[in-house]
């Protein structure tokens, strides 16, 4: 059975952020997207996890149709835009469902508030190792990054970027969804995307890899905790899942077969299934 979704905005700190919504009852469930993404990454699952969970799934401030003011876009900043994000609609308490930069918050959010996380879902996060593929570090070298931007803001340019991604986040490339293909060619010509993406991946980054690294904290985490990761994932290796499980109090391994660095688009049935699994035994 699907739900409805429905498009909403809320004012967080000041910011106008856009937010998707599906489903009224049962336990809530927040899906938060990866860098240089917006909450359209969820369409594929939002619409059956609502016929079970409360589910809302926000974007960014910087990123989709949110408020991008000139500023700082790191993972602690975006943090307290969850801790914000959360008072603001009344949320005491969540399941936190995060991909890539996604999962990098939503582990911040869960080591300095675990009272307030049911569960924890990371999605071929970031924060969990120090390897990164090339083609993103390299955006972070003084100069390189800043004339992407240029190239990319323009209607080629944008067509160009969002293939790349494709090439890039998806194990089969030619079967990336169309209308992921388009929100990405939109996103890229949006005044402040390109500049909120790039100040996010050199928080993140050097030319070396990642900047910091959680595993010797994952010990602390009180709450069950799946670690989901697609096997062809070439953004961030799968071995990064295998040790942050084996690190975890209540740690579960979900490899997505065939599949890259977004298991939710890319495989959303697999994806969705082994949620549900998981969700099953997390109580309210």
């Amino acid at each position: 059975m699907k739900t409805e979704v429905e498009e909403r905005r809320i004012n967080v700190s000041g910011l106008s952020i856009r937010y998707f919504k599906a489903g009224d009852d049962g336990l809530p469930l927040v899906l938060l997207h990866g860098d240089s993404a917006s909450a359209l990454d969820w369409s594929w699952v939002l619409p059956n996890l609502g016929a079970t969970y409360r589910v809302y799934a926000p974007d960014f401030p910087g990123f989709g149709d949110s408020a991008k003011p000139s500023l700082e876009y790191t993972p602690e900043f975006l943090k307290q835009f969850l801790v914000d994000f959360l008072d603001a609609l009344g949320i005491e308490r969540a399941v936190l469902v995060g991909n890539s930069l996604g999962g990098q918050v939503a582990l911040r959010f869960a080591l300095s508030r675990p009272e307030q996380v049911a569960a924890l879902v990371l999605v071929d996060s970031s924060g969990l190792g120090y390897a990164v593929t090339p083609l993103l570090s390299q955006l972070t070298l003084p100069g390189y990054g800043d004339v992407a931007i240029i190239g990319c803001q323009t209607p080629p340019g944008a067509k160009m970027r969002s293939w790349l991604r494709a090439t890039l986040f998806f194990a089969h490339p030619a079967q990336a969804p169309s209308v992921w293909i388009a929100e990405q060619e939109r996103m890229s010509q949006m005044p402040g995307f390109l500049q909120a993406t790039l100040t996010s991946l050199r928080a993140q980054l050097n030319v070396f890899g990642q900047h910091q690294v959680f595993l010797d904290s994952l010990g602390e985490l009180p709450m069950p905790t799946l670690v989901v990761w697609g096997t062809e994932d070439v953004v961030l290796p799968k071995e990064q899942a295998h040790d942050a499980v084996s690190r975890l109090k209540q740690g579960h391994l979900a490899l997505i077969p065939d599949c890259g660095h977004l298991p939710h688009v890319e495989r959303p049935e697999i994806f969705s299934a082994e949620l549900s699994q998981f969700l099953a035994g997390v109580g309210a």
